[in-house]
Protein backbone atom coordinates (compact mmCIF):
# COMPACT_ATOMS: atom_id res chain seq x y z
CA UNK A 1 0.00 0.00 0.00
CA UNK A 2 1.36 3.44 -1.14
CA UNK A 3 1.73 5.93 1.63
CA UNK A 4 2.13 9.50 0.84
CA UNK A 5 5.62 11.31 1.41
CA UNK A 6 4.24 13.21 4.23
CA UNK A 7 2.41 11.04 6.72
CA UNK A 8 6.33 8.87 6.27
CA UNK A 9 7.97 11.61 7.04
CA UNK A 10 5.42 12.57 10.19
CA UNK A 11 6.21 9.11 11.59
CA UNK A 12 9.46 9.74 11.99
CA UNK A 13 8.85 12.71 14.24
CA UNK A 14 9.24 12.26 17.89
CA UNK A 15 7.76 14.45 21.26
CA UNK A 16 11.16 16.13 21.06
CA UNK A 17 11.58 16.61 17.73
CA UNK A 18 8.41 18.28 17.86
CA UNK A 19 8.95 20.82 21.29
CA UNK A 20 12.49 21.03 19.21
CA UNK A 21 10.82 22.56 15.89
CA UNK A 22 8.15 25.13 17.66
CA UNK A 23 11.00 27.02 19.30
CA UNK A 24 14.10 28.51 19.45
CA UNK A 25 17.06 26.36 20.44
CA UNK A 26 20.82 25.25 20.28
CA UNK A 27 20.24 22.94 17.21
CA UNK A 28 18.41 25.89 15.49
CA UNK A 29 20.80 28.86 16.39
CA UNK A 30 23.98 26.40 14.88
CA UNK A 31 21.87 25.65 11.51
CA UNK A 32 21.79 29.60 11.37
CA UNK A 33 25.19 29.88 11.85
CA UNK A 34 26.03 26.66 9.23
CA UNK A 35 23.58 28.58 6.67
CA UNK A 36 25.70 32.28 7.61
CA UNK A 37 29.13 29.98 6.73
CA UNK A 38 30.39 30.09 10.55
CA UNK A 39 31.15 26.33 11.50
CA UNK A 40 30.23 26.02 15.35
CA UNK A 41 31.07 22.70 15.95
CA UNK A 42 34.58 23.32 15.18
CA UNK A 43 35.47 27.04 16.21
CA UNK A 44 33.63 27.15 19.35
CA UNK A 45 32.66 24.69 22.41
CA UNK A 46 28.96 25.15 24.24
CA UNK A 47 30.62 24.38 27.64
CA UNK A 48 31.99 27.67 29.22
CA UNK A 49 35.63 27.50 31.35
CA UNK A 50 35.53 28.58 34.94
CA UNK A 51 39.89 29.14 34.63
CA UNK A 52 42.01 30.01 32.10
CA UNK A 53 43.14 26.60 31.09
CA UNK A 54 47.40 26.22 30.83
CA UNK A 55 47.29 23.98 27.75
CA UNK A 56 46.09 25.06 24.53
CA UNK A 57 46.36 21.29 23.22
CA UNK A 58 47.41 17.70 24.55
CA UNK A 59 49.58 15.05 22.78
CA UNK A 60 48.60 12.02 24.84
CA UNK A 61 51.39 9.03 23.87
CA UNK A 62 50.12 5.55 24.69
CA UNK A 63 52.07 2.46 24.70
CA UNK A 64 48.94 -0.06 23.51
CA UNK A 65 49.26 -3.27 25.57
CA UNK A 66 50.92 -1.29 28.96
CA UNK A 67 55.38 -1.31 29.07
CA UNK A 68 56.97 -2.78 32.44
CA UNK A 69 57.50 -0.16 35.20
CA UNK A 70 59.91 -2.10 36.81
CA UNK A 71 62.40 -2.43 34.21
CA UNK A 72 61.54 1.32 33.07
CA UNK A 73 60.94 3.75 35.55
CA UNK A 74 59.87 2.72 39.43
CA UNK A 75 63.50 1.26 40.11
CA UNK A 76 63.23 -1.60 42.84
CA UNK A 77 66.63 -2.67 44.42
CA UNK A 78 65.05 -5.20 47.16
CA UNK A 79 62.95 -6.48 43.85
CA UNK A 80 66.73 -7.39 42.80
CA UNK A 81 67.81 -8.49 45.94
CA UNK A 82 64.94 -11.24 45.99
CA UNK A 83 64.80 -12.36 42.03
CA UNK A 84 63.57 -16.07 41.49
CA UNK A 85 62.40 -15.98 45.02
CA UNK A 86 58.77 -17.02 45.72
CA UNK A 87 56.58 -14.26 46.11
CA UNK A 88 54.61 -12.88 49.29
CA UNK A 89 51.62 -15.30 49.60
CA UNK A 90 49.61 -11.53 49.74
CA UNK A 91 50.72 -11.24 46.14
CA UNK A 92 48.34 -13.22 44.99
CA UNK A 93 45.92 -14.61 47.83
CA UNK A 94 42.29 -13.27 46.88
CA UNK A 95 43.68 -11.46 43.77
CA UNK A 96 43.09 -12.18 40.31
CA UNK A 97 46.04 -12.64 37.47
CA UNK A 98 44.83 -13.05 34.13
CA UNK A 99 48.08 -15.58 32.92
CA UNK A 100 50.15 -16.78 36.21
CA UNK A 101 49.65 -20.13 37.88
CA UNK A 102 50.78 -21.48 40.65
CA UNK A 103 52.68 -19.83 43.31
CA UNK A 104 55.34 -17.59 41.36
CA UNK A 105 58.41 -15.79 41.61
CA UNK A 106 59.82 -12.35 41.90
CA UNK A 107 61.37 -11.16 38.85
CA UNK A 108 63.77 -8.38 39.58
CA UNK A 109 65.07 -5.81 36.56
CA UNK A 110 67.72 -7.28 34.19
CA UNK A 111 67.91 -3.55 33.00
CA UNK A 112 70.54 -0.97 34.74
CA UNK A 113 68.99 2.04 36.32
CA UNK A 114 70.76 5.69 37.14
CA UNK A 115 69.29 9.01 38.65
CA UNK A 116 69.37 12.04 36.68
CA UNK A 117 68.17 15.65 36.57
CA UNK A 118 68.17 17.51 40.11
CA UNK A 119 65.95 16.08 41.62
CA UNK A 120 67.14 12.47 40.90
CA UNK A 121 64.86 10.93 38.51
CA UNK A 122 65.42 7.07 38.50
CA UNK A 123 65.47 6.23 34.72
CA UNK A 124 66.65 2.75 32.91
CA UNK A 125 69.61 1.88 30.11
CA UNK A 126 66.38 1.33 28.29
CA UNK A 127 65.68 5.58 27.57
CA UNK A 128 69.26 6.87 26.86
CA UNK A 129 67.92 10.37 26.03
CA UNK A 130 65.15 10.73 27.90
CA UNK A 131 67.56 11.73 31.00
CA UNK A 132 68.39 14.53 29.35
CA UNK A 133 65.26 16.45 29.91
CA UNK A 134 64.86 14.80 33.68
CA UNK A 135 64.32 18.35 34.74
CA UNK A 136 61.30 18.71 32.78
CA UNK A 137 59.51 15.29 33.09
CA UNK A 138 57.25 14.27 36.21
CA UNK A 139 56.61 10.67 36.89
CA UNK A 140 53.63 9.42 38.69
CA UNK A 141 54.49 6.36 39.93
CA UNK A 142 50.70 5.75 41.85
CA UNK A 143 48.51 5.21 38.92
CA UNK A 144 45.87 2.58 39.23
CA UNK A 145 42.89 1.25 37.63
CA UNK A 146 39.76 -0.96 38.36
CA UNK A 147 40.40 -3.06 35.03
CA UNK A 148 43.23 -6.28 34.35
CA UNK A 149 42.55 -6.92 30.67
CA UNK A 150 43.46 -4.27 27.46
CA UNK A 151 40.34 -3.72 25.74
CA UNK A 152 38.04 -2.83 29.38
CA UNK A 153 41.64 -1.10 31.05
CA UNK A 154 41.75 1.24 27.45
CA UNK A 155 38.07 2.35 27.43
CA UNK A 156 37.88 3.05 30.83
CA UNK A 157 41.30 5.05 30.71
CA UNK A 158 39.59 7.12 27.68
CA UNK A 159 36.46 7.18 28.39
CA UNK A 160 35.63 6.53 32.03
CA UNK A 161 33.81 3.40 31.74
CA UNK A 162 35.13 0.18 30.60
CA UNK A 163 31.78 -0.67 28.17
CA UNK A 164 31.52 0.90 24.92
CA UNK A 165 29.33 3.63 24.15
CA UNK A 166 30.23 6.51 26.05
CA UNK A 167 32.55 9.54 24.98
CA UNK A 168 36.76 9.89 24.67
CA UNK A 169 38.23 12.17 26.44
CA UNK A 170 39.44 13.84 23.41
CA UNK A 171 35.81 14.26 22.26
CA UNK A 172 34.96 15.72 25.50
CA UNK A 173 37.64 18.28 24.98
CA UNK A 174 36.30 19.52 21.85
CA UNK A 175 33.03 19.19 22.44
CA UNK A 176 34.32 21.87 25.33
CA UNK A 177 37.13 23.88 23.66
CA UNK A 178 36.82 23.70 20.03
CA UNK A 179 39.22 23.62 17.65
CA UNK A 180 41.23 26.11 17.17
CA UNK A 181 41.58 26.05 13.43
CA UNK A 182 38.14 25.29 11.47
CA UNK A 183 40.04 24.21 8.60
CA UNK A 184 41.64 20.65 10.53
CA UNK A 185 39.55 18.39 13.01
CA UNK A 186 39.57 19.41 16.83
CA UNK A 187 41.15 15.37 17.70
CA UNK A 188 43.32 13.58 15.64
CA UNK A 189 44.16 9.97 16.05
CA UNK A 190 47.41 8.12 15.18
CA UNK A 191 48.00 4.57 15.30
CA UNK A 192 51.42 2.54 14.56
CA UNK A 193 52.82 -0.73 15.59
CA UNK A 194 50.99 -2.45 13.05
CA UNK A 195 47.68 -2.91 14.41
CA UNK A 196 44.91 -0.85 16.38
CA UNK A 197 44.74 -1.24 20.05
CA UNK A 198 42.50 -3.62 21.55
CA UNK A 199 39.83 -1.09 22.28
CA UNK A 200 39.10 -0.24 19.29
CA UNK A 201 37.84 2.93 17.49
CA UNK A 202 35.86 2.98 20.49
CA UNK A 203 38.80 4.73 22.09
CA UNK A 204 38.52 7.62 19.75
CA UNK A 205 35.06 7.43 19.57
CA UNK A 206 32.20 10.70 20.68
CA UNK A 207 29.72 8.46 21.97
CA UNK A 208 26.76 10.11 22.47
CA UNK A 209 28.51 13.63 22.17
CA UNK A 210 27.41 14.63 18.66
CA UNK A 211 29.93 13.01 16.45
CA UNK A 212 31.36 15.85 14.61
CA UNK A 213 33.28 15.61 17.77
CA UNK A 214 34.68 12.20 17.35
CA UNK A 215 38.61 11.60 16.46
CA UNK A 216 39.71 11.41 13.14
CA UNK A 217 42.44 9.06 11.94
CA UNK A 218 45.01 10.13 9.99
CA UNK A 219 47.90 7.65 8.51
CA UNK A 220 51.16 8.46 7.47
CA UNK A 221 51.22 6.56 4.17
CA UNK A 222 49.10 7.27 1.82
CA UNK A 223 46.20 9.68 1.97
CA UNK A 224 46.38 10.80 5.58
CA UNK A 225 42.98 10.96 5.61
CA UNK A 226 40.53 8.00 3.58
CA UNK A 227 38.98 9.45 0.76
CA UNK A 228 40.17 12.90 1.42
CA UNK A 229 41.11 13.24 -2.37
CA UNK A 230 38.82 13.74 -5.20
CA UNK A 231 37.69 11.08 -7.06
CA UNK A 232 39.56 11.30 -10.88
CA UNK A 233 37.43 13.39 -12.83
CA UNK A 234 36.03 16.04 -10.28
CA UNK A 235 37.44 18.75 -9.87
CA UNK A 236 37.22 20.89 -6.78
CA UNK A 237 34.52 23.62 -8.48
CA UNK A 238 32.51 20.22 -9.20
CA UNK A 239 33.05 19.26 -5.27
CA UNK A 240 32.01 22.21 -3.99
CA UNK A 241 28.80 22.39 -6.43
CA UNK A 242 27.81 18.78 -5.42
CA UNK A 243 28.22 19.53 -1.37
CA UNK A 244 26.58 23.01 -1.44
CA UNK A 245 23.72 20.53 -3.42
CA UNK A 246 23.69 18.18 -0.22
CA UNK A 247 23.73 21.07 2.20
CA UNK A 248 20.24 22.21 0.74
CA UNK A 249 19.04 18.95 1.00
CA UNK A 250 20.24 18.29 4.65
CA UNK A 251 19.18 21.50 5.09
CA UNK A 252 15.61 20.76 4.56
CA UNK A 253 15.75 17.59 6.32
CA UNK A 254 16.86 19.21 9.34
CA UNK A 255 13.59 21.62 9.37
CA UNK A 256 11.45 19.03 8.68
CA UNK A 257 12.39 16.25 10.94
CA UNK A 258 14.96 18.40 13.21
CA UNK A 259 17.15 15.82 14.00
CA UNK A 260 20.72 16.87 15.53
CA UNK A 261 22.81 14.53 13.89
CA UNK A 262 22.18 16.11 10.49
CA UNK A 263 23.81 19.61 11.75
CA UNK A 264 26.68 17.17 12.13
CA UNK A 265 26.70 15.98 8.66
CA UNK A 266 26.79 19.28 7.34
CA UNK A 267 29.62 20.26 9.01
CA UNK A 268 31.56 16.98 8.28
CA UNK A 269 31.12 17.73 4.50
CA UNK A 270 32.01 21.32 5.13
CA UNK A 271 35.28 20.41 7.01
CA UNK A 272 36.26 17.81 4.88
CA UNK A 273 35.73 19.86 1.75
CA UNK A 274 38.25 22.75 4.12
CA UNK A 275 40.99 19.71 5.44
CA UNK A 276 41.14 18.64 1.49
CA UNK A 277 43.57 21.81 1.54
CA UNK A 278 44.81 21.99 4.68
CA UNK A 279 45.55 18.23 6.09
CA UNK A 280 47.65 17.04 3.29
CA UNK A 281 49.93 20.53 3.81
CA UNK A 282 50.31 19.76 7.76
CA UNK A 283 50.57 15.99 7.25
CA UNK A 284 53.29 16.30 4.60
CA UNK A 285 56.81 16.04 6.97
CA UNK A 286 59.00 16.14 3.60
CA UNK A 287 58.72 20.18 4.73
CA UNK A 288 60.80 19.21 7.84
CA UNK A 289 64.92 19.94 7.72
CA UNK A 290 66.88 16.59 7.52
CA UNK A 291 67.86 17.80 11.23
CA UNK A 292 64.39 17.74 12.48
CA UNK A 293 63.53 14.41 10.79
CA UNK A 294 67.22 12.74 11.91
CA UNK A 295 66.22 13.29 15.30
CA UNK A 296 63.10 12.16 15.42
CA UNK A 297 64.13 9.28 13.26
CA UNK A 298 60.83 9.91 11.13
CA UNK A 299 61.33 8.95 7.53
CA UNK A 300 58.63 10.28 5.20
CA UNK A 301 56.62 7.93 3.24
CA UNK A 302 56.95 5.35 6.22
CA UNK A 303 54.22 4.30 8.59
CA UNK A 304 56.15 4.53 12.18
CA UNK A 305 56.09 5.87 15.73
CA UNK A 306 58.20 8.45 14.96
CA UNK A 307 56.59 9.95 12.11
CA UNK A 308 53.40 10.06 14.16
CA UNK A 309 55.30 12.10 17.10
CA UNK A 310 56.70 14.51 14.86
CA UNK A 311 52.99 14.76 12.85
CA UNK A 312 52.10 15.36 16.56
CA UNK A 313 54.42 18.75 16.75
CA UNK A 314 53.19 19.52 13.44
CA UNK A 315 49.46 19.34 14.38
CA UNK A 316 49.26 21.47 17.96
CA UNK A 317 51.67 23.75 16.03
CA UNK A 318 48.00 24.72 13.41
CA UNK A 319 46.23 24.63 16.42
CA UNK A 320 44.68 20.85 16.62
CA UNK A 321 43.40 20.75 20.17
CA UNK A 322 43.62 16.90 21.43
CA UNK A 323 46.49 14.47 19.10
CA UNK A 324 46.31 10.42 20.10
CA UNK A 325 49.20 8.61 19.50
CA UNK A 326 48.60 4.65 19.96
CA UNK A 327 52.08 2.29 19.32
CA UNK A 328 51.31 -1.05 19.89
CA UNK A 329 53.96 -4.26 20.93
CA UNK A 330 54.12 -3.37 24.53
CA UNK A 331 52.69 -6.45 26.06
CA UNK A 332 55.81 -7.84 27.57
CA UNK A 333 54.66 -11.44 29.12
CA UNK A 334 57.23 -13.25 28.20
CA UNK A 335 55.99 -15.87 26.08
CA UNK A 336 58.31 -15.60 23.62
CA UNK A 337 61.46 -13.83 22.02
CA UNK A 338 58.56 -10.72 20.51
CA UNK A 339 57.50 -10.20 23.93
CA UNK A 340 60.69 -11.00 26.38
CA UNK A 341 61.88 -8.23 28.41
CA UNK A 342 65.75 -8.82 27.47
CA UNK A 343 65.32 -9.24 23.56
CA UNK A 344 62.56 -7.15 22.70
CA UNK A 345 62.28 -4.33 25.14
CA UNK A 346 65.67 -2.52 24.41
CA UNK A 347 64.43 -2.48 20.84
CA UNK A 348 61.23 -1.66 21.55
CA UNK A 349 62.35 1.25 23.69
CA UNK A 350 64.89 2.33 21.22
CA UNK A 351 62.57 4.04 18.82
CA UNK A 352 60.55 5.21 21.31
CA UNK A 353 63.34 6.76 23.76
CA UNK A 354 64.46 8.98 20.40
CA UNK A 355 61.36 9.90 19.08
CA UNK A 356 59.94 11.15 22.58
CA UNK A 357 63.21 13.39 23.66
CA UNK A 358 63.27 14.76 20.16
CA UNK A 359 59.20 15.46 20.52
CA UNK A 360 59.67 16.90 23.98
CA UNK A 361 62.83 18.74 23.04
CA UNK A 362 61.23 20.28 19.39
CA UNK A 363 58.01 21.59 21.24
CA UNK A 364 60.42 22.96 23.96
CA UNK A 365 62.81 25.04 21.68
CA UNK A 366 59.52 25.70 19.41
CA UNK A 367 57.95 27.64 23.04
CA UNK A 368 54.96 25.19 22.46
CA UNK A 369 55.84 22.60 25.57
CA UNK A 370 54.23 25.88 28.10
CA UNK A 371 51.24 25.25 26.18
CA UNK A 372 51.23 21.60 25.82
CA UNK A 373 50.30 19.02 27.44
CA UNK A 374 52.30 15.70 27.02
CA UNK A 375 51.49 12.40 28.78
CA UNK A 376 52.99 8.74 28.44
CA UNK A 377 51.93 5.82 29.60
CA UNK A 378 50.13 2.59 29.39
CA UNK A 379 46.68 1.11 30.55
CA UNK A 380 48.14 -0.95 33.56
CA UNK A 381 51.28 -1.72 35.04
CA UNK A 382 53.36 -5.60 35.17
CA UNK A 383 53.66 -7.68 38.22
CA UNK A 384 56.68 -7.72 40.47
CA UNK A 385 56.88 -11.30 39.50
CA UNK A 386 57.84 -13.96 36.15
CA UNK A 387 54.97 -14.74 34.39
CA UNK A 388 56.42 -18.06 33.27
CA UNK A 389 53.29 -19.28 31.25
CA UNK A 390 53.36 -22.67 30.27
CA UNK A 391 56.93 -23.03 31.50
CA UNK A 392 58.44 -20.01 29.04
CA UNK A 393 62.10 -19.65 29.97
CA UNK A 394 61.74 -15.99 28.65
CA UNK A 395 60.93 -12.77 30.87
CA UNK A 396 58.07 -11.50 31.33
CA UNK A 397 55.28 -10.27 33.25
CA UNK A 398 51.84 -10.36 33.64
CA UNK A 399 48.51 -7.77 33.53
CA UNK A 400 48.88 -5.78 36.86
CA UNK A 401 46.18 -3.10 37.75
CA UNK A 402 46.93 -1.95 40.91
CA UNK A 403 49.73 0.37 40.04
CA UNK A 404 51.44 2.11 37.53
CA UNK A 405 53.79 4.49 35.87
CA UNK A 406 52.77 7.11 33.64
CA UNK A 407 55.21 10.27 32.87
CA UNK A 408 53.52 14.32 32.05
CA UNK A 409 55.44 17.17 30.58
CA UNK A 410 54.60 20.78 29.42
CA UNK A 411 51.87 22.80 30.41
CA UNK A 412 50.49 23.35 33.84
CA UNK A 413 52.77 20.76 35.23
CA UNK A 414 55.70 20.67 37.83
CA UNK A 415 58.88 19.97 35.94
CA UNK A 416 61.23 17.48 37.44
CA UNK A 417 59.37 15.66 40.42
CA UNK A 418 58.16 12.10 41.15
CA UNK A 419 54.71 11.83 42.44
CA UNK A 420 53.32 8.97 44.24
CA UNK A 421 55.46 5.60 45.44
CA UNK A 422 54.14 2.26 45.71
CA UNK A 423 55.67 -0.80 48.19
CA UNK A 424 59.79 -2.03 47.85
CA UNK A 425 58.75 -4.87 45.28
CA UNK A 426 56.52 -2.19 43.22
CA UNK A 427 53.78 -4.27 43.92
CA UNK A 428 51.53 -1.76 45.38
CA UNK A 429 50.81 1.83 46.18
CA UNK A 430 52.08 3.24 49.40
CA UNK A 431 51.68 6.51 48.72
CA UNK A 432 49.39 9.43 47.00
CA UNK A 433 47.43 6.96 44.81
CA UNK A 434 46.08 8.03 41.88
CA UNK A 435 42.43 6.68 40.13
CA UNK A 436 42.31 7.04 35.98
CA UNK A 437 39.51 9.09 37.05
CA UNK A 438 41.77 11.63 38.65
CA UNK A 439 44.13 11.86 36.06
CA UNK A 440 41.27 12.67 33.42
CA UNK A 441 39.82 15.12 35.80
CA UNK A 442 43.81 16.62 36.09
CA UNK A 443 43.68 16.34 32.05
CA UNK A 444 40.43 18.54 31.97
CA UNK A 445 41.47 21.20 34.51
CA UNK A 446 44.46 21.61 32.92
CA UNK A 447 42.15 22.04 29.74
CA UNK A 448 40.58 24.97 31.41
CA UNK A 449 37.59 22.76 31.56
CA UNK A 450 35.55 22.37 34.80
CA UNK A 451 35.93 18.51 35.16
CA UNK A 452 32.65 18.20 37.18
CA UNK A 453 30.62 20.35 35.61
CA UNK A 454 31.68 19.21 31.89
CA UNK A 455 28.14 16.99 31.30
CA UNK A 456 25.85 15.71 28.56
CA UNK A 457 22.36 14.83 28.73
CA UNK A 458 21.90 11.38 27.96
CA UNK A 459 19.22 8.54 28.80
CA UNK A 460 17.69 10.25 31.45
CA UNK A 461 21.73 11.69 33.57
CA UNK A 462 24.42 14.42 33.29
CA UNK A 463 26.97 12.00 31.83
CA UNK A 464 30.91 13.03 32.57
CA UNK A 465 34.00 11.44 31.45
CA UNK A 466 34.82 11.25 35.11
CA UNK A 467 31.60 8.96 36.26
CA UNK A 468 29.26 9.71 39.07
CA UNK A 469 32.16 9.74 41.90
CA UNK A 470 34.36 12.93 42.89
CA UNK A 471 37.68 12.25 41.36
CA UNK A 472 40.43 14.83 42.83
CA UNK A 473 42.52 16.51 40.75
CA UNK A 474 45.90 15.71 41.07
CA UNK A 475 46.95 19.68 42.75
CA UNK A 476 50.65 17.77 43.64
CA UNK A 477 51.76 17.40 40.39
CA UNK A 478 50.59 21.03 39.11
CA UNK A 479 52.48 24.37 38.73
Amino acid sequence: MNMNLQLQQSQFITRRHFLKRCQVGLGSMALGSLMGGVSTASSAGPVESKHFGKAKSVIYLHMAGSPPQLDLFDYKPMLNEFNNKPCPKEFIEGRRLPFIKGHPTLLGSPHKFKQYGQNGQWISNMYPKLPQLADDVTFVKSMYTDQFNHAPAQMMLYTGTSRNGSASIGSWITYGLGSANADLPGFVVMVSGGTDPSGGKSLWGSGFLPSVFQGVQCRSTGDPILYVSDPKGMSRDVRRRSLDAIKKLNEQEYREIGDPETLTRIEQYELAYRMQISVPEVMDINRESKSTLESYGAEPGKASFANNCLLARRLVEQGVRYVQLFDWGWDFHGTGSSNDLVQRLPSKCAENDKSVTALLMDLKQRGLLDETLVIWGGEFGRTSMNEKRNGSKFLGRDHHPDCFTIWLAGAGIQSGITYGETDELGYTIVKNSVHLNDLQATILHLAGLDPYALSYRYQGLDQRLIGVGSPKIIDGILS
